[in-house]
């Protein structure tokens, strides 16, 4: 198992140069930063100029590349347009998001996965045939729609929460945000896994259990559940990733101030440091939660061993 760990950091390495090497294009090749900076002004061509050489805009771009991985490597992920370290706002916008996502993926596991060994084990019934309509209308609905409606009902017609997040985030403030995001990945897990237990649930491992008198609990949770979420749990360590760098819609329905909210205003202001630090980020925590995921394989299933 050491030994596969190793391997598989030492393969995250140029995963993460090419990654972080095409954002770096993308935003500094496809953009000008200064322009952006100064936005309509025209500025003094020498102010730009030494605005460049300071930036280490005036530089071929491996070398610009270069010159910022190591600034990262030494914990500095450049300055913001508004004079405001990158990494001061990472602090306060990870710290908000990871919360959020904790609540989007603790809802998206246990309501997710509850109803798909509900919907499995009673494949073809009338049970079934609800949750399969009923996530199928969950994914075709847009997150901005369901958004909107949920905070228009619970919020300010009924006012069991409060209609937008406070500054301090808490868990309670963040439930029915964390549900926003979580729907459309619940309603995938709850397929998965339905049918993930309705394939598994006629393997001959369980008629063996079965025979052997086990308890039905034990049947489903020790064998038919174990083999049954390996799919799923792909699914949810790539989502991971995915919830938190994709929640700019909810945050801004929520007035978030998290990680899609940073990569909102950065994006549209063009503001190139704070969108390729916190691209930055979000790829290590791609490349964690698939080498996780790879580790909870042999966990989920004993067969599974790594060399």
């Amino acid at each position: 198992m050491g030994r596969y760990v190793i391997r598989r950091l030492l393969q995250m390495i140029p995963v993460f140069i090419g990654s972080t090497f095409l954002i770096f294009f993308m935003v500094y090749a496809l953009g000008d930063p200064v322009a952006a900076l100064f936005g309509d002004k025209a500025p003094d061509p020498a102010t730009v100029a030494r605005i460049r050489k300071d930036l280490y805009l005036d530089r071929p771009l491996w070398e610009q590349y270069v010159h910022y991985m190591g600034q990262i490597f030494q914990g500095d992920f450049g300055t913001a347009f508004n004079g405001q370290k990158v990494t001061e706002l990472m602090g306060s916008a990870f710290a908000v998001t990871l919360r959020l996502t904790c609540v989007a993926i603790l809802i998206e596991v246990l309501v997710g996965i509850t109803l798909g060994v509900v919907g499995g084990l009673r494949r073809g019934k009338a049970v079934d045939t609800s949750l399969l309509v009923a996530t199928l209308v969950v994914i075709s609905v847009p997150t901005f729609v369901t958004g909107y409606v949920l905070q228009f009902l619970f919020g300010v017609q009924w006012g069991w929460v409060r209609p937008t997040v406070s500054p301090d985030a808490t868990f309670d403030e963040l439930l029915l945000p964390g549900l926003v995001l979580a729907l459309v990945s619940l309603a995938y897990v709850t397929r998965l896994s339905r049918t993930s237990i309705a394939e598994n649930v006629k393997a001959d491992y369980v008629r063996t259990a079965v025979a052997k008198g086990l308890p039905r609990r034990r049947v489903i949770t020790r064998h038919l559940l174990r083999n049954s979420l390996i799919p799923v749990v792909t699914f949810i360590g790539t989502d991971i990733g995915a919830l938190m760098g994709g929640a700019i819609i909810t945050e801004r329905i929520f007035n978030i101030h998290g990680v899609g909210y940073q990569l909102y205003q950065g994006i549209l202001r063009g503001n190139s440091p704070t969108v390729v630090g916190f691209v930055t980020i979000l790829v290590i925590v791609f490349l964690l939660a698939n080498l996780l995921v790879d580790l909870l394989y042999a966990v989920l299933d004993p067969r599974i061993r790594y060399a």
